[in-house]
């Protein structure tokens, strides 16, 4: 707990509202992507299996836009 709380500390004060929305925006689309994962059974490439980790290790923007452009099927 010490470690995120040092790490929150090392933000410059100038800099959180500008991050803020990077942040807002990276949770949307995580959350887009896991929920179209969720809901299709078929992929370009890959499993499911393969794009929930691919998306979660991802997760700041490569991650589901791999998904986007490499394993979303066309609907």
């Amino acid at each position: 707990m010490n470690t995120i709380y040092l790490a929150v500390n090392t933000i410059p004060k100038d800099m959180i509202p500008f991050l803020i929305p990077i942040i807002v925006l990276q949770l949307i689309l995580y959350l887009y992507t896991m929920v179209h994962i969720f809901r299709h059974d078929t992929y370009k490439h890959g499993s499911r299996l393969m794009w929930v980790v691919i998306a979660t290790i991802g997760m700041e923007f490569v991650g589901p836009i791999l998904y986007m452009i490499l394993g979303r099927e066309d609907d």
